[in-house]
Protein backbone atom coordinates (compact mmCIF):
# COMPACT_ATOMS: atom_id res chain seq x y z
CA UNK A 1 0.00 0.00 0.00
CA UNK A 2 1.64 3.16 -1.41
CA UNK A 3 2.32 6.09 1.70
CA UNK A 4 -0.22 8.87 1.32
CA UNK A 5 1.53 10.96 3.89
CA UNK A 6 4.53 10.87 6.08
CA UNK A 7 4.11 14.71 7.25
CA UNK A 8 1.86 15.66 9.83
CA UNK A 9 -1.61 16.70 8.49
CA UNK A 10 -4.54 18.42 10.43
CA UNK A 11 -6.34 16.75 13.68
CA UNK A 12 -9.71 16.36 12.96
CA UNK A 13 -10.08 17.21 16.88
CA UNK A 14 -8.97 20.50 16.37
CA UNK A 15 -11.85 20.52 13.40
CA UNK A 16 -14.37 19.83 15.72
CA UNK A 17 -13.32 22.80 17.71
CA UNK A 18 -13.03 25.51 15.48
CA UNK A 19 -16.33 24.34 13.75
CA UNK A 20 -17.57 24.49 17.32
CA UNK A 21 -16.38 28.01 17.56
CA UNK A 22 -18.07 28.84 14.38
CA UNK A 23 -21.26 27.34 16.09
CA UNK A 24 -20.77 30.31 18.66
CA UNK A 25 -20.40 27.89 21.19
CA UNK A 26 -19.49 29.48 24.30
CA UNK A 27 -17.63 25.92 26.14
CA UNK A 28 -16.22 23.06 24.67
CA UNK A 29 -15.26 20.28 26.79
CA UNK A 30 -12.35 17.54 25.76
CA UNK A 31 -13.26 14.64 27.09
CA UNK A 32 -9.52 13.31 27.31
CA UNK A 33 -5.93 13.41 28.30
CA UNK A 34 -5.40 16.79 29.44
CA UNK A 35 -2.35 17.59 26.92
CA UNK A 36 -5.11 16.79 23.62
CA UNK A 37 -5.04 19.34 21.22
CA UNK A 38 -2.98 21.88 23.77
CA UNK A 39 -1.93 24.47 21.43
CA UNK A 40 -4.84 24.90 19.43
CA UNK A 41 -7.45 24.90 22.78
CA UNK A 42 -5.36 27.62 24.18
CA UNK A 43 -5.71 29.37 20.87
CA UNK A 44 -9.16 29.20 20.69
CA UNK A 45 -9.58 30.41 24.21
CA UNK A 46 -7.93 33.70 22.86
CA UNK A 47 -11.07 33.81 20.42
CA UNK A 48 -13.36 33.98 23.07
CA UNK A 49 -14.15 29.85 23.22
CA UNK A 50 -13.56 28.60 26.88
CA UNK A 51 -11.65 25.02 26.19
CA UNK A 52 -11.76 22.81 28.86
CA UNK A 53 -11.00 19.13 29.52
CA UNK A 54 -11.18 16.22 31.22
CA UNK A 55 -8.14 15.61 32.16
CA UNK A 56 -8.18 11.44 31.98
CA UNK A 57 -5.61 9.24 33.50
CA UNK A 58 -4.39 5.96 32.74
CA UNK A 59 -6.31 4.08 35.11
CA UNK A 60 -9.81 5.99 33.12
CA UNK A 61 -8.37 5.03 29.47
CA UNK A 62 -9.29 0.89 31.64
CA UNK A 63 -12.41 1.76 33.61
CA UNK A 64 -13.70 4.80 31.83
CA UNK A 65 -14.30 8.34 32.37
CA UNK A 66 -17.97 9.26 32.54
CA UNK A 67 -17.92 10.59 35.89
CA UNK A 68 -15.39 12.93 35.32
CA UNK A 69 -17.43 14.35 31.95
CA UNK A 70 -20.09 15.30 34.77
CA UNK A 71 -18.23 16.74 36.99
CA UNK A 72 -16.80 18.69 34.39
CA UNK A 73 -19.93 19.70 32.63
CA UNK A 74 -21.97 20.74 35.74
CA UNK A 75 -18.92 22.87 36.32
CA UNK A 76 -18.91 24.43 32.88
CA UNK A 77 -22.06 25.38 33.34
CA UNK A 78 -21.80 26.92 37.49
CA UNK A 79 -18.90 28.58 36.60
CA UNK A 80 -19.83 29.96 33.08
CA UNK A 81 -22.96 30.26 32.50
CA UNK A 82 -22.74 29.52 28.37
CA UNK A 83 -25.30 30.06 26.21
CA UNK A 84 -24.32 26.96 24.16
CA UNK A 85 -21.67 23.93 24.71
CA UNK A 86 -20.17 21.09 22.95
CA UNK A 87 -18.46 17.97 24.16
CA UNK A 88 -16.28 17.14 21.76
CA UNK A 89 -14.36 13.35 21.71
CA UNK A 90 -11.00 12.27 21.51
CA UNK A 91 -8.75 9.23 20.06
CA UNK A 92 -9.20 7.82 24.07
CA UNK A 93 -13.06 8.50 24.46
CA UNK A 94 -13.20 6.64 21.01
CA UNK A 95 -11.33 3.56 21.75
CA UNK A 96 -12.46 2.70 25.20
CA UNK A 97 -16.38 3.55 23.82
CA UNK A 98 -17.19 6.03 26.04
CA UNK A 99 -21.29 7.17 26.13
CA UNK A 100 -20.78 11.00 25.57
CA UNK A 101 -24.62 11.88 25.32
CA UNK A 102 -25.25 9.40 28.53
CA UNK A 103 -23.00 11.99 30.56
CA UNK A 104 -24.35 14.71 29.46
CA UNK A 105 -27.87 13.22 30.30
CA UNK A 106 -26.51 12.42 33.48
CA UNK A 107 -25.12 15.52 34.59
CA UNK A 108 -28.43 17.16 34.72
CA UNK A 109 -27.11 20.44 32.91
CA UNK A 110 -29.47 22.68 31.32
CA UNK A 111 -27.46 24.19 28.32
CA UNK A 112 -27.95 23.31 25.04
CA UNK A 113 -24.94 21.30 24.29
CA UNK A 114 -23.99 19.29 21.21
CA UNK A 115 -21.83 15.87 21.20
CA UNK A 116 -19.54 15.00 18.53
CA UNK A 117 -17.99 11.47 18.92
CA UNK A 118 -14.86 12.02 17.11
CA UNK A 119 -11.07 10.99 17.04
CA UNK A 120 -7.65 11.47 15.03
CA UNK A 121 -7.89 8.45 13.12
CA UNK A 122 -8.99 10.26 10.18
CA UNK A 123 -7.37 11.12 7.03
CA UNK A 124 -8.85 14.02 6.18
CA UNK A 125 -9.28 16.56 8.76
CA UNK A 126 -12.83 17.58 7.24
CA UNK A 127 -14.35 14.67 9.39
CA UNK A 128 -14.24 16.41 12.29
CA UNK A 129 -15.86 19.55 10.63
CA UNK A 130 -18.90 17.63 9.15
CA UNK A 131 -19.25 15.08 12.33
CA UNK A 132 -19.52 18.88 14.34
CA UNK A 133 -22.18 20.07 11.85
CA UNK A 134 -24.18 17.22 11.91
CA UNK A 135 -24.61 17.10 15.68
CA UNK A 136 -25.87 20.97 15.29
CA UNK A 137 -27.96 20.05 13.02
CA UNK A 138 -29.59 17.61 14.97
CA UNK A 139 -30.19 20.07 17.80
CA UNK A 140 -31.24 22.76 15.49
CA UNK A 141 -28.78 24.93 15.81
CA UNK A 142 -28.10 25.06 12.17
CA UNK A 143 -31.06 23.80 8.83
CA UNK A 144 -30.56 21.14 6.45
CA UNK A 145 -29.68 23.55 3.40
CA UNK A 146 -26.85 24.60 5.41
CA UNK A 147 -25.63 21.57 6.25
CA UNK A 148 -25.42 20.30 2.90
CA UNK A 149 -23.99 23.43 1.99
CA UNK A 150 -21.19 22.82 4.41
CA UNK A 151 -20.84 19.41 3.06
CA UNK A 152 -20.09 20.96 -0.64
CA UNK A 153 -18.25 23.61 0.41
CA UNK A 154 -15.34 20.81 2.54
CA UNK A 155 -15.33 18.44 -0.23
CA UNK A 156 -14.63 21.80 -2.56
CA UNK A 157 -11.60 22.70 0.14
CA UNK A 158 -10.69 19.31 0.31
CA UNK A 159 -10.37 18.58 -3.40
CA UNK A 160 -7.91 21.45 -4.21
CA UNK A 161 -5.87 20.67 -1.71
CA UNK A 162 -5.09 17.35 -3.18
CA UNK A 163 -4.85 18.74 -6.78
CA UNK A 164 -2.98 22.05 -6.13
CA UNK A 165 -2.05 22.24 -2.04
CA UNK A 166 0.08 21.02 0.57
CA UNK A 167 -1.13 17.51 -0.49
CA UNK A 168 0.01 16.73 -3.66
CA UNK A 169 2.85 14.64 -2.39
CA UNK A 170 3.57 12.90 0.80
CA UNK A 171 6.36 14.93 1.84
CA UNK A 172 6.96 18.65 0.64
CA UNK A 173 10.06 21.03 2.36
CA UNK A 174 8.69 23.83 4.22
CA UNK A 175 9.91 27.67 2.52
CA UNK A 176 9.96 31.14 4.00
CA UNK A 177 9.11 31.88 0.15
CA UNK A 178 10.28 34.94 -1.83
CA UNK A 179 12.02 37.88 -0.13
CA UNK A 180 8.91 40.21 0.48
CA UNK A 181 10.99 43.67 -0.23
CA UNK A 182 11.78 41.63 -3.64
CA UNK A 183 8.25 40.99 -4.27
CA UNK A 184 7.13 44.37 -3.11
CA UNK A 185 9.05 46.51 -5.31
CA UNK A 186 8.05 44.45 -8.58
CA UNK A 187 4.71 44.95 -7.78
CA UNK A 188 4.70 48.77 -7.16
CA UNK A 189 6.85 49.06 -9.90
CA UNK A 190 3.93 47.12 -11.99
CA UNK A 191 1.14 49.12 -10.29
CA UNK A 192 2.87 52.33 -11.07
CA UNK A 193 3.54 51.55 -14.59
CA UNK A 194 -0.27 51.83 -15.37
CA UNK A 195 -0.92 48.51 -16.28
CA UNK A 196 -3.94 47.01 -15.54
CA UNK A 197 -3.89 44.89 -12.31
CA UNK A 198 -6.21 42.75 -10.04
CA UNK A 199 -5.85 42.27 -6.47
CA UNK A 200 -8.03 39.03 -5.32
CA UNK A 201 -8.44 38.25 -1.46
CA UNK A 202 -9.89 34.35 -1.04
CA UNK A 203 -8.98 33.76 2.23
CA UNK A 204 -9.97 31.07 5.08
CA UNK A 205 -12.26 32.66 7.87
CA UNK A 206 -10.59 34.56 10.44
CA UNK A 207 -7.10 34.29 8.14
CA UNK A 208 -8.72 37.25 6.32
CA UNK A 209 -8.15 39.78 9.18
CA UNK A 210 -4.41 39.81 7.70
CA UNK A 211 -4.81 38.46 4.20
CA UNK A 212 -7.03 41.42 3.79
CA UNK A 213 -4.52 44.13 4.78
CA UNK A 214 -2.53 42.67 1.58
CA UNK A 215 -5.04 44.24 -0.93
CA UNK A 216 -5.56 47.47 1.86
CA UNK A 217 -1.71 47.52 1.38
CA UNK A 218 -1.35 47.72 -2.15
CA UNK A 219 -4.37 50.74 -2.56
CA UNK A 220 -2.40 52.59 0.50
CA UNK A 221 0.64 52.63 -1.82
CA UNK A 222 -0.86 53.47 -5.08
CA UNK A 223 -4.28 54.71 -4.64
CA UNK A 224 -4.81 55.73 -8.11
CA UNK A 225 -3.28 52.77 -10.04
CA UNK A 226 -5.83 50.79 -12.70
CA UNK A 227 -6.00 47.77 -10.34
CA UNK A 228 -9.33 45.89 -10.29
CA UNK A 229 -10.01 44.86 -6.00
CA UNK A 230 -12.18 41.62 -4.72
CA UNK A 231 -12.72 39.88 -1.52
CA UNK A 232 -14.59 37.00 -0.39
CA UNK A 233 -16.61 38.46 2.02
CA UNK A 234 -19.88 38.13 1.31
CA UNK A 235 -22.75 37.50 3.80
CA UNK A 236 -23.13 33.83 4.28
CA UNK A 237 -22.27 31.12 6.67
CA UNK A 238 -22.00 29.97 10.02
CA UNK A 239 -22.40 32.88 12.86
CA UNK A 240 -19.08 33.99 13.55
CA UNK A 241 -17.96 33.53 9.87
CA UNK A 242 -20.86 36.76 8.79
CA UNK A 243 -19.24 38.29 11.90
CA UNK A 244 -15.71 38.31 10.88
CA UNK A 245 -16.96 39.03 7.23
CA UNK A 246 -18.69 42.31 8.36
CA UNK A 247 -16.18 43.39 10.65
CA UNK A 248 -13.68 43.43 7.91
CA UNK A 249 -15.56 45.07 5.18
CA UNK A 250 -16.28 47.89 7.88
CA UNK A 251 -12.74 48.11 8.31
CA UNK A 252 -11.81 47.99 4.77
CA UNK A 253 -14.12 50.88 4.19
CA UNK A 254 -12.73 53.02 7.01
CA UNK A 255 -9.60 52.66 5.48
CA UNK A 256 -10.32 53.77 1.73
CA UNK A 257 -11.49 50.18 0.25
CA UNK A 258 -15.20 50.86 0.70
CA UNK A 259 -17.70 48.86 -2.07
CA UNK A 260 -17.27 51.98 -4.64
CA UNK A 261 -14.03 49.95 -5.18
CA UNK A 262 -13.64 46.77 -3.66
CA UNK A 263 -15.68 44.33 -5.27
CA UNK A 264 -16.96 41.12 -3.29
CA UNK A 265 -16.73 37.87 -4.45
CA UNK A 266 -17.87 34.35 -2.42
CA UNK A 267 -17.73 34.01 1.55
CA UNK A 268 -15.52 33.32 3.78
CA UNK A 269 -15.76 29.60 3.98
CA UNK A 270 -16.23 29.30 0.05
CA UNK A 271 -12.65 29.78 -0.77
CA UNK A 272 -11.99 26.08 -1.69
CA UNK A 273 -15.54 26.33 -4.27
CA UNK A 274 -14.28 29.84 -5.61
CA UNK A 275 -11.49 29.63 -7.82
CA UNK A 276 -13.45 29.16 -10.84
CA UNK A 277 -15.74 32.13 -9.83
CA UNK A 278 -12.48 34.40 -9.63
CA UNK A 279 -10.34 32.94 -12.11
CA UNK A 280 -13.71 33.85 -14.98
CA UNK A 281 -13.27 37.35 -13.28
CA UNK A 282 -9.46 37.34 -13.96
CA UNK A 283 -10.22 36.05 -17.83
CA UNK A 284 -12.74 39.50 -18.26
CA UNK A 285 -10.03 41.39 -16.93
CA UNK A 286 -7.12 40.18 -18.68
CA UNK A 287 -4.76 41.61 -15.94
CA UNK A 288 -0.65 42.05 -16.90
CA UNK A 289 -0.70 41.43 -12.72
CA UNK A 290 -2.03 39.33 -10.06
CA UNK A 291 -2.07 39.79 -6.06
CA UNK A 292 -3.81 36.65 -4.80
CA UNK A 293 -3.62 36.41 -0.87
CA UNK A 294 -5.18 34.02 1.27
CA UNK A 295 -5.71 30.15 -0.55
CA UNK A 296 -4.21 31.54 -4.38
CA UNK A 297 -4.23 27.60 -5.32
CA UNK A 298 -7.83 27.72 -5.28
CA UNK A 299 -7.57 29.09 -8.43
CA UNK A 300 -6.57 26.58 -11.51
CA UNK A 301 -3.52 27.34 -13.76
CA UNK A 302 -5.46 28.02 -16.58
CA UNK A 303 -6.74 31.37 -15.51
CA UNK A 304 -3.83 32.53 -14.67
CA UNK A 305 -1.13 31.43 -17.52
CA UNK A 306 0.29 34.72 -18.97
CA UNK A 307 -0.15 36.42 -15.76
CA UNK A 308 2.96 37.83 -13.16
CA UNK A 309 1.18 36.48 -10.22
CA UNK A 310 2.18 37.44 -6.33
CA UNK A 311 1.16 34.89 -4.43
CA UNK A 312 0.74 35.49 -0.71
CA UNK A 313 -0.17 32.41 1.51
CA UNK A 314 0.78 31.46 5.29
CA UNK A 315 1.91 28.04 4.42
CA UNK A 316 5.33 27.58 4.02
CA UNK A 317 4.82 24.17 2.47
CA UNK A 318 2.35 25.83 -0.20
CA UNK A 319 5.25 27.39 -1.75
CA UNK A 320 6.33 24.76 -3.98
CA UNK A 321 2.73 23.62 -5.12
CA UNK A 322 2.29 27.30 -5.81
CA UNK A 323 5.24 27.63 -8.07
CA UNK A 324 4.53 24.46 -9.81
CA UNK A 325 1.75 26.50 -11.18
CA UNK A 326 3.34 29.47 -12.36
CA UNK A 327 3.04 31.90 -9.56
CA UNK A 328 6.25 33.74 -10.44
CA UNK A 329 6.04 35.49 -6.77
CA UNK A 330 5.39 33.80 -3.59
CA UNK A 331 5.57 35.54 -0.07
CA UNK A 332 4.46 34.08 3.13
CA UNK A 333 2.88 35.58 6.31
CA UNK A 334 4.64 33.58 9.07
CA UNK A 335 2.71 33.02 12.17
CA UNK A 336 -0.45 34.37 10.75
CA UNK A 337 -3.31 32.29 12.18
CA UNK A 338 -2.02 32.64 15.94
CA UNK A 339 -1.77 36.73 14.72
CA UNK A 340 -5.82 36.83 13.68
CA UNK A 341 -7.14 34.73 16.30
CA UNK A 342 -9.39 36.81 19.07
CA UNK A 343 -9.00 39.84 17.18
CA UNK A 344 -12.01 41.55 15.63
CA UNK A 345 -10.14 44.15 13.64
CA UNK A 346 -7.87 44.15 10.61
CA UNK A 347 -4.25 43.18 11.68
CA UNK A 348 -1.38 44.80 9.58
CA UNK A 349 0.52 42.06 7.48
CA UNK A 350 4.55 41.40 6.92
CA UNK A 351 4.16 41.98 3.78
CA UNK A 352 1.79 45.24 3.66
CA UNK A 353 4.44 46.66 6.11
CA UNK A 354 6.86 46.63 3.20
CA UNK A 355 4.31 48.00 0.97
CA UNK A 356 3.44 50.85 2.46
CA UNK A 357 7.23 51.27 4.00
CA UNK A 358 8.26 51.66 -0.08
CA UNK A 359 5.37 54.08 -0.96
Amino acid sequence: MPIEYVQPRPSSIVAALYTARDLDVDVAILHGPSGCSFKHARLLEEDGMRVLTTSLADHEFIFGGQAPLERVLRYAEERFAPARMAVIGTCVSMIIGEDLPSAVAGSGIATPTIVVNIHAGFRENIEGVIATLEAAAEAGWIGTAELERQRYLLARANEVEHLRGAAIRDYIEPSRGDLKHVAARRLLELARSGAHGMAVMNAKKETAYMFADELLALHDACPDAPVTYLANLEDRGLPKVREDARLIREGLAERGLGPNILGLLGALDEYGANGDAIGERITAERPAFLLLAGVPHAVPPGFTKGIEVFSVTNGPRQVEPLRLLGHRHVVVEVDLHPKTLGVRHLVESEFGAVLRSLR
